[in-house]
């Protein structure tokens, strides 16, 4: 099997970002680009309408993936881009396609006048249901977005990437989350910022005693504090060239994750794999980063 990363493409300004976002990771990665674009066949007595005639079919099966293909190509010499059309439901192709690559990336629509994505019902089910990777690129993304300011100011992809951000949950980490997300630092050049948000467990702050105050406040965020480095720390010696900074605080992840997307290149969190009766789920921080975040979002799926 080609490892591939691979983009859901149909023709909108948001596929295309993320067909965009989806080349600069190949090149990257040192991986082939594939653009998938699924059309979804209508009811037979819809497709003999006049607006649906054989130009229209032909626009959606031939047109836009090779047109994007070849402005890709243009774009990022010597990356390797194949196209593939295929029919069904989307959400459902899409997660299917992800078995075969090492990372599929989706476009999702900028909201208009504030950060933040919104994500429609094919973006959900498939970063619900695909256990490789997925990432969600805004429509509008530029690679200049994802690097910091030059020294006057102006945005350039010349400069060095910003901070990718792991969002880390210290009670059940996963190898395979923390891994991509080092991965993704150290290919970039950049700086990795993990963070934890953590809440008041009772039955610990009690063992300090009835009465709340600052001293008490102040050892809890010091445990944290403390088992976050520890979690970190193989990871720091297994990726030397990454510079770390960590940040356990106080109070909702999905808020200080969000806040950190403004400065990121990438912001990574995780997604419990469930084959139970519960079905697909994706997680409330997790869900409120991928509406909220500024930054492109990685989604990675863990035991």
């Amino acid at each position: 099997m080609t490892r591939t990363v691979t983009v859901g493409l149909d023709g909108s300004p948001e596929s295309r970002a993320a067909a965009e976002w989806a080349a600069r990771e190949a090149q990257l990665l040192a991986l082939p680009l594939k653009l998938v674009q699924v059309w979804e066949p209508v009811p037979s007595p819809m497709a003999q309408a006049p607006l649906l005639g054989p130009e229209t079919h032909q626009h959606w099966t031939e047109r836009i993936p090779r047109e994007a293909a070849e402005g890709v190509r243009l774009r990022h010499p010597g990356l390797a881009v194949t196209t593939e059309q295929l029919s069904g439901r989307p959400a459902e192709v899409l997660a299917d396609v992800a078995k075969d690559a090492d990372l599929l990336v989706l476009g999702s629509r900028g909201l208009s006048g504030i950060g933040g994505f919104m994500i429609g019902s094919v973006g959900l089910s498939v970063v619900a249901h695909a256990e490789s990777p997925v990432v969600l690129v805004r429509a509008g993304e530029q690679a200049a977005d994802e690097h910091e300011m030059d020294p006057v100011g102006i945005p350039s992809a010349a400069t060095p990437f910003r901070p990718v951000v792991l969002g880390l949950d210290i009670e059940h980490p996963d190898d395979t989350l923390i891994e991509f997300a080092f991965a993704a630092a150290a290919r970039r050049g950049a700086p990795l910022r993990v963070v934890h948000g953590w809440n008041l467990d009772m039955s610990r702050y009690y063992a300090y005693g009835p009465a709340p105050d600052l001293e008490v406040a102040g050892e809890l965020t010091r445990q944290e504090g403390i088992a976050l480095t520890e979690l970190v720390r193989p990871w720091r010696e297994k990726f030397p060239a990454v510079e770390v900074t960590e940040n356990s605080v106080f109070g909702s992840a999905a808020d200080h994750l969000v806040d950190a997307s403004r400065t990121a290149s990438l912001v990574v969190v995780g997604r419990r794999v469930r084959r139970g009766t519960l079905g697909a789920h994706i997680g409330s921080v997790t869900h409120a980063v991928l509406h909220h975040s500024v930054a492109p979002v990685a989604v990675v799926a863990h035991g």
